[in-house]
Formats: C-alpha cells, structure tokens, sequence
C-alpha cells in the first residue's frame, strides 16, 4: 500500500460523512498517474501554491491601492487569511481540510489588478462581461502552465468557481470557503481602514459590535465558532440567524463607508482609465502580447478574450509600469 493510500484511508476512517473523501474525486478533465505519496486534493493544493498567478498575487490590490505602508493586505495576504479560516472550520468539522486549502488558494487567481476597480473596468469593456471567479477558473484551466492548465479536480474548480456570494458549491468544503472568504474581507478591510485613518472601531454600529464583539479577533472568534457550532453534524454549512445578519450588515455598511469612501477608493477612476487605456492599446497592438496568447487565438479565442486574460493577469505595478511606457513621453518620467 502507497503513502497515498494509507492517507486516503485515514480519510475513510477519520472525516465526517458530509466530507469530500480524496478518493472518491470526480477526477480530473485529463487523466493522469496517480502520486504515490499525495492525494488528489493535497497535489491540487500544490499546484496553485507553485503557479505563477498565484505568487503574482503579492502585488495586486486587496482594497487600499499603492497603499503607503507595509502591512495593508494584498491579494495574496487575504487568500492566505481565507484559507486559515477555511482550515480552522474544516478540522472542527471533521471535513477535508486539503479541498478546503487547494479551493481557498486557488479561488481569486483571477483578480485583475487595482481590486474590483480593475474588475470593474474589465467588466466593462469585454463583450461578454469580466468576473473574477470565472477568471480564475480559466486561469487554473488554461492560461497557467503555458496553455496547459493546472488540470486540477472537479472539486476545486467547483470551489473557485462558486466561491461568491451568487455561488453554489457542491461540497460543504466549498460552501466553507464562500463563507470564509467574507469573513476575512469584512474583518481585515476593517483593520486596513482603521490603519489607514478612514474609520475607528468606534465607528462600527454598536449593534454589530454587540453581536460580533470588539475588536477583529473578537469577531472572528465569535464568527468561526458559530459557523462550527451550526453547521456540526450538518449537511450544509451556516450560521445563526443573529451573527448571520450581523455579518450580512456589517458588510453592507464597509461598502457604505469603506468600499466606496474617497479616502480608499478616491484613486479608483484613475486606475479605471488605466485599464482601459491599456485594453483599447493592445486591442490595436496584439504584436506585444507574448506568443502564449497568440497561441489562445490560434485555439479559437478572440483577441478581446486574450487581452482581458493578459490584462488581468497583471500586477498593480507591472500595470502601472506598461501604461507609463505607452502614454507616457519619456521626458515626463522621474
């Protein structure tokens, strides 16, 4: 027996009935050897850790852009926030933690960047629209590996692909991740707003605070230990009716007085006009996108589609720095 199959079978032995067991995957969209040390999820999980969309990661937007310090969140630093979250509750719950991880990493690599400005303005501007979870389903699918994808499991790409609100997970595991991603992007854009003198903890409503606590380890305590203690021995993941709507409000007041206040977001037209520029210049210059693209094209995809996937696939700065060699004359520059 493989150390792959004694692990499978500790799965078999260890995980609730409602979890995802490695060995019952619905496989992959290409077949292929099996590890002999690693299951199919623990493999799929590092395949997104050692992808290039995902160390790129470290230089996109989370909410604050170009934001003058060094400890505001990233994109990257709120996937790993999502997956410890997401972690946490699959261990109580006796779920499989490695779905839940791989899902986790994998579920904003298709982030444009400048956040859900960039987004925006990608949503905007592409015939059929820009979402960022079906991007980064084509990223894992495709874009990554030279064409080749990552051919991760059905069970992933189901995660990263419902992991919004509007989604609907087919495993618990996914359904651990939806909910773990507003989790830790309602509390850690609280600390980055607090940190960037947009608000003050005094500011959050004091019924939110009566319900979630003060504090963000107070709210997360009391969010991760009510999603366990509701969804225990449950087939669906949820939460009391009380945190639920606390949560649900407190979101809608961060966009209220964060996501859309001009001390965050005063830099996002800017950013929006940035993008667009660089959409409508490679539309009429497809010769400087990398041959990887020309490829796509080759396959059967438009070259809208290829320079949204170019576009999207970019850093904050690398984004900044393509547009100042565009439409910027050189005497301008410092």
């Amino acid at each position: 027996m493989t150390i792959r199959e004694q692990l499978e079978q500790r799965e078999i032995e260890y995980l609730s009935p409602y979890a995802v067991l490695s060995k019952e995957s619905k496989g992959r969209k290409r077949e292929e050897p099996q590890c002999d040390v690693r299951p199919v999820f623990q493999r799929d999980r590092d395949r997104i850790l050692h992808s290039k969309a995902f160390r790129r990661m470290k230089q996109k937007t989370q909410v604050f852009l170009l934001p003058k310090g060094d400890h505001y969140r990233t994109r990257l630093t709120h996937t790993l926030e999502v997956s410890q979250n997401a972690r946490t509750i699959a261990k109580a719950l006796r779920l499989n933690e490695e779905l839940v991880e791989a899902i986790s990493l994998g579920h904003d690599l298709g982030h444009t960047p400048f956040g859900h400005a960039g987004e925006r303005a990608l949503n905007g501007i592409c015939p059929g629209g820009f979402r960022h979870n079906e991007q980064s389903v084509r990223v894992v699918e495709i874009l990554e590996k030279q064409g080749r994808g990552l051919n991760l499991t059905w069970e992933v790409i189901d995660g990263i692909r419902n992991h919004q609100s509007i989604g609907k997970p087919a495993t618990l595991e996914g359904q651990i991740v939806r909910l773990s991603d507003k989790i830790a992007y309602v509390n850690h854009d609280i600390d980055d707003a607090i940190r960037g003198g947009v608000m003050t903890e005094e500011d959050i409503p004091l019924r939110f605070r009566e319900v979630l606590g003060t504090g963000i380890r107070a709210r997360l305590n009391t969010l991760i230990h009510d999603v366990i203690i509701h969804s225990m021995d449950n087939p669906s993941i949820c939460m009391s009716k009380e945190v639920e709507e606390a949560l649900m409000d407190l979101r809608k007041f961060m966009f209220s007085n964060v996501y859309q206040n001009p001390a965050a977001k005063g830099e996002e037209v800017k950013a929006i006009n940035m993008i667009r520029n660089l959409y409508e210049y490679y539309i009429d210059h497809m010769e400087l996108l990398p041959p990887q693209y020309h490829e796509l094209m080759e396959d059967g995809d438009s070259r809208e589609q290829v320079v949204c996937d170019y576009i999207a696939g970019m850093t904050d700065n690398y984004a900044v720095k393509k547009f100042e060699e565009y439409f910027v004359p050189e005497a301008w520059k410092n």
